[in-house]
Protein backbone atom coordinates (compact mmCIF):
# COMPACT_ATOMS: atom_id res chain seq x y z
CA UNK A 1 0.00 0.00 0.00
CA UNK A 2 1.61 3.51 -0.84
CA UNK A 3 1.79 5.87 1.48
CA UNK A 4 -0.49 7.90 -0.36
CA UNK A 5 -3.62 5.47 -0.22
CA UNK A 6 -2.40 5.09 3.93
CA UNK A 7 -3.30 8.67 4.13
CA UNK A 8 -6.66 8.09 2.43
CA UNK A 9 -7.36 4.99 4.80
CA UNK A 10 -6.36 7.32 7.45
CA UNK A 11 -8.68 10.03 6.33
CA UNK A 12 -11.98 7.91 6.09
CA UNK A 13 -11.28 7.03 9.84
CA UNK A 14 -11.14 9.66 11.16
CA UNK A 15 -14.07 11.34 9.36
CA UNK A 16 -15.95 8.02 10.67
CA UNK A 17 -14.87 9.13 14.27
CA UNK A 18 -15.08 12.92 13.60
CA UNK A 19 -18.65 12.84 12.36
CA UNK A 20 -20.05 11.69 16.18
CA UNK A 21 -18.44 14.70 17.67
CA UNK A 22 -21.11 17.65 17.29
CA UNK A 23 -23.65 14.75 18.52
CA UNK A 24 -21.63 14.04 21.34
CA UNK A 25 -20.66 17.99 22.47
CA UNK A 26 -24.57 18.80 21.70
CA UNK A 27 -25.49 15.68 23.96
CA UNK A 28 -22.62 17.20 26.73
CA UNK A 29 -23.74 20.39 26.07
CA UNK A 30 -27.53 19.88 27.45
CA UNK A 31 -26.00 19.32 31.08
CA UNK A 32 -22.38 21.73 31.15
CA UNK A 33 -21.48 24.75 29.51
CA UNK A 34 -19.73 24.91 26.03
CA UNK A 35 -16.50 25.30 27.70
CA UNK A 36 -17.06 23.28 30.34
CA UNK A 37 -17.08 20.20 27.88
CA UNK A 38 -14.17 20.90 26.08
CA UNK A 39 -12.26 21.20 29.11
CA UNK A 40 -13.59 17.90 30.39
CA UNK A 41 -12.82 16.25 27.55
CA UNK A 42 -9.27 17.42 27.21
CA UNK A 43 -8.75 15.64 30.83
CA UNK A 44 -9.76 12.34 29.51
CA UNK A 45 -7.98 12.47 26.09
CA UNK A 46 -4.70 13.64 28.17
CA UNK A 47 -5.00 10.61 30.55
CA UNK A 48 -4.93 8.60 27.32
CA UNK A 49 -1.68 10.72 25.31
CA UNK A 50 0.09 10.06 28.17
CA UNK A 51 -0.56 6.53 29.07
CA UNK A 52 0.41 6.34 24.76
CA UNK A 53 3.14 8.09 25.10
CA UNK A 54 4.76 5.65 28.02
CA UNK A 55 4.10 2.77 26.77
CA UNK A 56 6.05 3.94 23.09
CA UNK A 57 8.34 5.74 24.86
CA UNK A 58 7.62 9.80 23.29
CA UNK A 59 8.66 11.16 25.91
CA UNK A 60 12.09 12.01 24.53
CA UNK A 61 10.54 13.74 21.56
CA UNK A 62 9.85 16.39 23.99
CA UNK A 63 13.47 17.34 24.01
CA UNK A 64 13.40 18.26 20.52
CA UNK A 65 13.90 21.81 20.48
CA UNK A 66 13.37 22.67 16.71
CA UNK A 67 9.79 21.41 16.92
CA UNK A 68 8.53 24.03 19.49
CA UNK A 69 7.51 26.82 17.59
CA UNK A 70 5.27 24.42 15.39
CA UNK A 71 3.80 23.28 18.61
CA UNK A 72 3.29 26.35 19.86
CA UNK A 73 1.35 27.70 17.38
CA UNK A 74 -0.42 24.48 16.33
CA UNK A 75 -1.92 24.74 20.25
CA UNK A 76 -2.60 28.40 20.11
CA UNK A 77 -4.92 28.24 16.65
CA UNK A 78 -6.26 24.47 17.72
CA UNK A 79 -7.34 26.12 20.77
CA UNK A 80 -8.82 29.31 19.27
CA UNK A 81 -10.75 26.75 16.61
CA UNK A 82 -12.04 24.60 19.38
CA UNK A 83 -13.31 27.34 21.50
CA UNK A 84 -14.77 28.57 18.69
CA UNK A 85 -16.68 25.61 17.62
CA UNK A 86 -17.84 24.71 21.15
CA UNK A 87 -19.09 27.94 21.82
CA UNK A 88 -20.93 28.21 18.33
CA UNK A 89 -22.34 24.73 18.42
CA UNK A 90 -24.73 26.38 21.38
CA UNK A 91 -26.80 27.98 18.42
CA UNK A 92 -27.26 25.75 15.82
CA UNK A 93 -27.40 21.99 14.65
CA UNK A 94 -24.83 19.15 14.61
CA UNK A 95 -25.77 19.18 10.86
CA UNK A 96 -24.82 22.84 10.36
CA UNK A 97 -21.38 22.17 12.32
CA UNK A 98 -20.12 19.53 10.00
CA UNK A 99 -20.78 21.05 6.87
CA UNK A 100 -19.78 24.32 7.76
CA UNK A 101 -16.26 22.90 9.21
CA UNK A 102 -16.17 21.44 5.79
CA UNK A 103 -15.22 24.64 4.38
CA UNK A 104 -12.16 24.29 5.48
CA UNK A 105 -11.41 22.99 2.65
CA UNK A 106 -12.31 25.77 0.64
CA UNK A 107 -9.69 28.07 2.60
CA UNK A 108 -7.15 25.18 2.39
CA UNK A 109 -7.54 25.76 -1.47
CA UNK A 110 -7.32 29.85 -1.36
CA UNK A 111 -4.88 29.61 1.40
CA UNK A 112 -2.08 27.31 -0.19
CA UNK A 113 -2.99 27.37 -3.74
CA UNK A 114 -4.42 30.53 -4.88
CA UNK A 115 -2.06 32.82 -2.34
CA UNK A 116 0.77 30.76 -2.38
CA UNK A 117 0.78 31.66 -5.70
CA UNK A 118 -0.31 28.34 -7.61
CA UNK A 119 -1.93 28.81 -10.73
CA UNK A 120 -5.66 28.28 -9.98
CA UNK A 121 -7.20 26.41 -12.97
CA UNK A 122 -10.45 27.20 -14.06
CA UNK A 123 -12.10 23.75 -13.44
CA UNK A 124 -10.86 24.03 -9.55
CA UNK A 125 -12.00 27.89 -9.96
CA UNK A 126 -15.52 26.44 -10.70
CA UNK A 127 -15.36 24.18 -7.47
CA UNK A 128 -14.31 26.88 -5.48
CA UNK A 129 -17.26 28.98 -6.57
CA UNK A 130 -20.10 26.28 -6.16
CA UNK A 131 -18.50 25.21 -2.68
CA UNK A 132 -18.93 29.30 -1.87
CA UNK A 133 -22.81 28.98 -3.56
CA UNK A 134 -23.14 25.62 -0.98
CA UNK A 135 -21.96 27.85 1.96
CA UNK A 136 -24.33 30.83 1.32
CA UNK A 137 -27.24 27.98 1.22
CA UNK A 138 -26.16 27.00 4.92
CA UNK A 139 -25.18 29.92 5.92
CA UNK A 140 -28.37 32.81 4.88
CA UNK A 141 -31.41 31.52 6.38
CA UNK A 142 -35.27 32.95 5.25
CA UNK A 143 -35.25 35.53 7.19
CA UNK A 144 -31.83 37.20 6.73
CA UNK A 145 -31.12 36.49 10.52
CA UNK A 146 -27.61 35.40 10.50
CA UNK A 147 -27.28 32.65 13.17
CA UNK A 148 -23.65 33.57 15.15
CA UNK A 149 -23.20 29.90 16.15
CA UNK A 150 -22.83 29.11 12.39
CA UNK A 151 -20.78 32.44 11.89
CA UNK A 152 -18.14 31.24 14.85
CA UNK A 153 -17.76 27.94 12.89
CA UNK A 154 -16.98 29.84 9.99
CA UNK A 155 -14.40 31.56 11.24
CA UNK A 156 -13.06 27.98 12.99
CA UNK A 157 -12.93 26.71 9.59
CA UNK A 158 -10.87 29.50 7.92
CA UNK A 159 -8.57 29.02 11.42
CA UNK A 160 -8.18 24.82 10.32
CA UNK A 161 -5.61 25.17 7.49
CA UNK A 162 -3.56 27.57 9.58
CA UNK A 163 -3.76 24.93 12.36
CA UNK A 164 -2.96 21.67 9.94
CA UNK A 165 0.16 23.52 8.62
CA UNK A 166 1.57 23.83 11.86
CA UNK A 167 0.70 20.37 12.83
CA UNK A 168 2.03 19.03 9.50
CA UNK A 169 5.27 21.18 10.47
CA UNK A 170 5.37 20.00 13.91
CA UNK A 171 5.00 16.10 12.48
CA UNK A 172 8.58 16.34 10.60
CA UNK A 173 9.79 16.26 14.06
CA UNK A 174 7.38 14.35 16.42
CA UNK A 175 4.53 11.61 16.82
CA UNK A 176 1.09 12.26 16.76
CA UNK A 177 0.54 11.30 20.17
CA UNK A 178 3.20 13.56 21.18
CA UNK A 179 1.55 16.62 19.60
CA UNK A 180 -1.39 16.08 20.81
CA UNK A 181 -0.32 15.55 24.19
CA UNK A 182 1.22 18.48 23.86
CA UNK A 183 -0.78 21.23 22.81
CA UNK A 184 -3.43 19.23 25.45
CA UNK A 185 -1.24 20.37 28.18
CA UNK A 186 -0.55 23.88 26.94
CA UNK A 187 -4.45 24.54 25.84
CA UNK A 188 -5.91 22.94 28.96
CA UNK A 189 -5.28 25.13 31.72
CA UNK A 190 -6.55 28.17 29.34
CA UNK A 191 -9.55 26.42 28.12
CA UNK A 192 -10.20 25.64 32.04
CA UNK A 193 -9.70 29.32 33.28
CA UNK A 194 -11.90 30.20 30.48
CA UNK A 195 -14.89 28.16 31.59
CA UNK A 196 -13.91 29.43 35.24
CA UNK A 197 -14.86 33.04 34.37
CA UNK A 198 -17.47 32.57 31.77
CA UNK A 199 -20.16 29.61 32.11
CA UNK A 200 -21.57 28.57 35.77
CA UNK A 201 -20.11 26.11 37.98
CA UNK A 202 -21.24 22.87 37.00
CA UNK A 203 -22.40 20.61 40.20
CA UNK A 204 -21.29 16.57 40.28
CA UNK A 205 -24.49 15.86 39.14
CA UNK A 206 -24.84 18.03 35.73
CA UNK A 207 -21.43 16.60 35.44
CA UNK A 208 -22.24 13.06 36.01
CA UNK A 209 -25.11 12.98 33.38
CA UNK A 210 -22.29 14.95 30.88
CA UNK A 211 -19.59 12.63 31.39
CA UNK A 212 -20.86 9.75 29.33
CA UNK A 213 -20.17 12.04 26.05
CA UNK A 214 -17.64 13.57 27.69
CA UNK A 215 -15.94 10.23 27.69
CA UNK A 216 -16.77 9.52 24.07
CA UNK A 217 -15.51 13.19 22.79
CA UNK A 218 -12.16 12.47 24.74
CA UNK A 219 -11.41 9.47 23.71
CA UNK A 220 -12.96 8.64 20.16
CA UNK A 221 -12.78 12.11 18.88
CA UNK A 222 -9.69 13.67 20.25
CA UNK A 223 -7.86 10.66 20.88
CA UNK A 224 -8.44 8.44 17.94
CA UNK A 225 -9.87 10.46 15.24
CA UNK A 226 -6.72 13.31 15.65
CA UNK A 227 -4.27 10.43 15.88
CA UNK A 228 -5.58 9.55 12.21
CA UNK A 229 -6.04 13.17 10.95
CA UNK A 230 -2.38 14.05 11.77
CA UNK A 231 -0.71 10.69 10.23
CA UNK A 232 -2.89 11.42 7.29
CA UNK A 233 -1.79 15.09 7.13
CA UNK A 234 1.89 13.51 7.16
CA UNK A 235 0.80 11.78 4.12
CA UNK A 236 -0.97 13.44 1.73
CA UNK A 237 -1.36 17.04 0.99
CA UNK A 238 -3.72 19.82 3.68
CA UNK A 239 -5.94 20.36 0.88
CA UNK A 240 -6.81 16.53 -0.10
CA UNK A 241 -6.73 15.73 3.64
CA UNK A 242 -9.51 18.29 4.41
CA UNK A 243 -11.26 17.33 1.19
CA UNK A 244 -11.91 13.90 2.10
CA UNK A 245 -13.66 15.65 5.31
CA UNK A 246 -16.48 15.64 3.09
CA UNK A 247 -17.50 12.30 4.12
CA UNK A 248 -18.35 14.00 8.04
CA UNK A 249 -21.15 16.56 7.00
CA UNK A 250 -23.03 13.05 5.18
CA UNK A 251 -22.52 10.84 8.00
CA UNK A 252 -22.69 13.66 10.45
CA UNK A 253 -26.59 14.31 9.23
CA UNK A 254 -27.06 10.60 9.24
CA UNK A 255 -26.08 10.32 12.59
CA UNK A 256 -27.75 13.06 14.05
CA UNK A 257 -30.92 11.93 12.55
CA UNK A 258 -30.84 8.24 13.92
CA UNK A 259 -29.53 9.72 17.62
CA UNK A 260 -30.86 13.50 18.19
CA UNK A 261 -34.10 13.15 15.90
CA UNK A 262 -32.42 16.28 13.97
CA UNK A 263 -34.38 16.10 11.00
CA UNK A 264 -32.45 17.78 8.48
CA UNK A 265 -33.78 21.12 7.01
CA UNK A 266 -34.41 21.28 3.23
CA UNK A 267 -32.08 24.38 3.12
CA UNK A 268 -29.16 22.14 4.40
CA UNK A 269 -30.01 19.38 2.04
CA UNK A 270 -29.47 21.62 -1.03
CA UNK A 271 -27.03 23.21 0.56
CA UNK A 272 -24.44 20.01 1.03
CA UNK A 273 -24.70 19.16 -2.66
CA UNK A 274 -22.80 21.57 -3.92
CA UNK A 275 -20.36 21.95 -0.60
CA UNK A 276 -19.49 18.10 -1.44
CA UNK A 277 -19.40 18.77 -5.10
CA UNK A 278 -17.27 21.63 -4.95
CA UNK A 279 -15.01 19.78 -2.59
CA UNK A 280 -14.43 16.87 -5.34
CA UNK A 281 -13.52 19.27 -8.29
CA UNK A 282 -11.25 21.21 -6.01
CA UNK A 283 -9.44 17.91 -5.67
CA UNK A 284 -9.88 16.07 -9.13
CA UNK A 285 -6.30 16.10 -10.40
CA UNK A 286 -6.15 17.90 -13.86
CA UNK A 287 -4.65 15.09 -16.06
CA UNK A 288 -8.03 13.08 -15.58
CA UNK A 289 -9.82 15.99 -17.49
Amino acid sequence: MTKEREGEWFMVGSAFFESWFPIFSISAMAYVGALHTYAYSLVVALFFFLVIMYRRARFSELRIKQAYPDLLWTTFWITTLFVLIFIGMQYTTAGNMAVIIFLQLLFSYLYFNLLGHEQMHKFHLFGALIMGIGALVILIPEDMAFNRGDLLILVAAAIAPVANLYQKRAREYCSSETILAFRTVIGLPVVAMMAFLFEPTVSMEMLKQAMPYIFLIGTIVYVGSKILWIEALHRTSITKVSAMMGLMPVMTIIFAYLYLGEVPQLRQVFGIIPVVAGGYLLTRPLTQQ
